[in-house]
């Protein structure tokens, strides 16, 4: 969910496009005036404005735009009209406005903008605040081998141009693969362009990464670079390639083969150096198998493949992570926490993680809103981090003996029992607990 600030001196033009916004998932500020609008995102962390270009007696616009992004620099203004002209939104994007829209504004054109524009605020906001949080070095998690291997991996891949492939289940960091092959690359002085392939409409997409010529079609106010475009001399990520339209999948592999990109409305070809790393949670052998994926796209794109492997296959990476996340929260909510009990650890490593890297975050995030002291304990993770953990542990049908055993020889000092049985403290607390054992 991203915040989005809606400027808008007609009240019943905000409502319904506060409304539109709010079913998409946002949630929306609003604004009738440049000093009231200005007032909430100095108050309140904003991903995108959306302001219109005449706002009566207060300012306009274009002029909310450059003091917006003096203030705030990751934040994005989409800037809508009902009197476009094609220099203003030249002017406008010089500007430094994300997009520019005409009144009546298309609602899925205007969903879509607001979506864009969210995910670019976002991805500025997180890459400066790993930057700083690293020392200006994109880093990656790695204290497992699996993830060594990954990396050595990328390492190789980023001196070559081939297409990459990344697959890995969903929140496994796929996106952050992505951008340390770019970030090894040679072309890291040149733009990295994030593309969600299942967050654009089939009839957006297109556009989106071919670009399109004046008229076009409704709403082509202005010719427009596509992303490939965008990407040139880059690298252009292709997020959830699996929910590609077949029709997009053909086009591409037609640019892959040529090189060359048509905007829409355009018959003049454009060459583009672009280099494509395209990352997805399916099994794209069994979607070719059941027709859905084009098997020709698919050799294409699969030059080289990196599979990622999930949180629960790389169990020494939670330490560090959990660790990274703590503090990111405890800086961003000002709380007085930095780690983590030993018990508390061993029960974030025996967590399966369904969600991977990002439930571990949302986790992690959670326990620092409710922790209370400098360390979080086993009580301020969540329930349903502690209860599927008791939940999986395995239970013998001797193992009550075997522990009361272990408690009896160490006269009930858990710390000598659990290491005479080979465990952590926090596993035999669990254990007693699931066999009603009673200190």
């Amino acid at each position: 969910m991203s915040r989005v600030l809606l400027v808008e001196d007609q009240t019943n033009v905000r409502r319904s496009m506060a409304m539109l916004l709010e079913h998409d998932g946002h949630l929306v500020l609003e604004a009738a005036t440049v000093p009231d609008a200005l007032r909430v995102a100095d108050a309140e962390p904003v991903e995108v404005v959306v302001t219109d270009v005449r706002i009566d007696g207060s300012g306009d616009g274009v002029m909310l735009l450059k003091e917006l992004r003096a203030r705030h620099r990751d934040l994005e203004v989409v800037l809508i009209t009902a009197f476009g002209t094609i220099e203003d939104a030249v002017d406008a994007i010089k500007g430094g406005a994300y997009d520019y829209l005409t009144k009546p504004a298309d609602p899925d054109r205007l969903l879509l903008t607001v979506r864009r524009a969210a995910e670019r605020a976002a991805l500025a906001r997180e890459v400066r605040h790993l930057r700083a949080q690293m020392g200006d070095q994109d880093q990656i998690v790695a204290a497992s081998r699996e993830m060594q291997r990954v990396l050595a991996t990328v390492s190789q891949l980023a001196t070559t141009d081939s297409t990459v492939l990344i697959t890995g289940e969903s929140g496994t960091g796929k996106e952050l693969v992505a951008r340390a092959l770019y970030l090894q690359s040679a072309r890291r002085q040149q733009r990295f362009v994030p593309v969600n392939c299942g967050a654009i409409a089939e009839t957006m997409l297109e556009s989106e990464l071919f670009g399109h010529r004046k008229g076009a079609f409704t709403g082509a106010i202005v010719d427009k670079k596509g992303l490939l475009e965008e990407a040139d001399n880059g690298v252009l990520f292709l997020d959830e390639i699996g929910e590609m339209p077949q029709t997009m999948q053909i086009r591409l592999l037609r640019f892959l083969q040529g090189g060359e990109v048509r905007r829409i409305g355009e018959t003049q070809m454009r060459r583009v150096n672009v280099r494509l790393v395209a990352a997805t949670h399916r099994s794209l052998e069994q979607e070719v198998a059941q027709g859905r994926f084009r098997e020709d796209f698919y050799y294409r794109i699969n030059v080289v493949g990196v599979r990622i492997p999930p949180l629960r296959e790389r169990v020494d990476d939670i330490p560090a992570l959990a660790e990274l996340f703590v503090q990111r929260h405890a800086a961003r909510m000002r709380r007085p926490i930095s780690g983590f009990t030993p018990e508390a650890i061993e029960l974030l490593k025996a967590h399966p993680w369904p969600g991977n890297v990002r439930e571990l975050e949302n986790a992690i995030e959670r326990a620092v809103n409710l922790g209370s002291g400098p360390l979080l304990r086993e009580t301020d993770l969540p329930a349903s981090v502690t209860l599927q953990t008791t939940a999986s542990a395995p239970i013998y049908d001797d193992e009550r003996s075997r522990l009361l055993a272990a408690l009896d020889h160490s006269r009930w000092n858990q710390s000598r029992a659990a290491a005479s049985l080979g465990m952590s403290r926090t596993t035999l607390w669990r254990k007693m607990r699931e066999h009603r054992i009673e200190t």
